[in-house]
C-alpha cells in the first residue's frame, strides 16, 4: 500500500483521483465566491445582511411614494415582492446538455439554484416530445430579490448595447413590469470565453402596487432606467 507523501494527502482509494471540483472556475458576486455547483450553504446569506435598496426602501423611497400617492398608513405603500427569472434553450430540441449549461448560467446569475421546466404538450413542428426540458427558471424574494436588482439596475443593464432605457409601458395592468434581455452575457457573473451560445433572459419584476402607475413610480424610485 503506498504511503501518503510528507505534507501531502492520501490517494484515493482503488486509485480514483479525486476531482478537484467539478464546478471550475469560480466567479465573484457581490462579497461571496461562488462556483458552477456551488452548494446551498455557500449560497446562503448572512443573518445579519441588509442588502443596499431594502435600506434605501427603508429610509427613502417609502416617505416618498407616501408624499407622492397620499397614503394614510405606512402599509399601504406598495414594494416589490418578488422578481421570477425565465430562460429558453431553444437547442434543447437537438441537446439536452443545453438546458444543464443554461441553469448553471442562471445559478450564478440568480445566486439560488433554478428548476428546470418541461414541455407540457408535444409538438411535432418544433420536434418538442412531451416532458421534454426546454427550459430554466427561479424566483427570488427578500435578499436575493433586493442583491439582483441592484446588479441588474446599476451593471447589467448599462452593459446592454444600444441601450436607450426601458419600455415604460410594459407592465400588465396589475402593478408586474416584465422586460427581455437578449444575450445574458451583460451579467458580469458570466465568463465570455467559456460561453457555448448567447441565451435570451425574460425578468418579471411583481410589486404589491394595485395600479401600473404606482408600480412605475416605484420602480423609479428604485433607479429603473424608463424612457422618457
Amino acid at each position: 500500500m503506498a504511503e501518503p507523501q510528507k505534507g501531502g494527502k492520501a490517494p484515493a482509494k482503488d486509485g480514483a483521483a479525486k476531482a478537484p471540483n467539478a464546478g471550475g472556475e469560480k466567479v465573484k458576486r457581490g462579497t461571496v465566491v461562488l462556483s458552477a455547483t456551488a452548494s446551498a450553504e455557500d449560497m446562503a446569506v448572512p443573518k445579519d445582511y441588509q442588502p443596499r435598496l431594502r435600506k434605501l426602501y427603508d429610509e427613502q423611497i417609502r416617505a416618498k411614494m407616501i408624499e407622492e400617492f397620499g397614503y394614510k398608513s405606512p402599509f399601504e405603500v406598495p414594494k416589490i415582492d418578488k422578481i421570477v427569472l425565465n430562460m429558453g434553450v431553444g437547442d434543447a430540441v437537438t441537446d439536452t446538455k443545453k438546458v444543464t449549461t443554461a441553469a448553471t448560467d442562471m445559478a450564478l446569475i440568480a445566486g439560488q439554484k433554478p428548476v428546470i421546466t418541461h414541455a407540457r404538450k408535444a409538438i411535432a413542428t418544433f420536434k418538442v416530445r412531451e416532458n421534454m426540458p426546454i427550459g430554466v427558471k427561479v424566483t427570488l424574494r427578500k435578499t436575493r430579490m433586493y442583491e439582483f436588482l441592484d446588479r441588474l439596475v446599476n451593471v447589467a443593464l448599462p452593459r446592454i448595447r444600444d441601450f436607450r432605457g426601458l419600455n415604460p409601458k410594459s407592465f400588465d395592468g396589475r402593478g408586474n413590469f416584465a422586460l427581455g434581455i437578449k444575450e445574458h452575457l451583460v451579467f458580469p457573473e458570466i465568463d465570455y470565453d467559456k460561453v457555448e451560445s448567447q441565451l435570451g433572459l425574460d425578468i418579471i419584476v411583481c410589486t404589491t402596487a394595485k395600479t401600473d402607475d404606482e408600480a412605475r413610480a416605484l420602480l423609479r424610485a428604485f433607479n429603473f432606467p424608463f424612457r422618457q
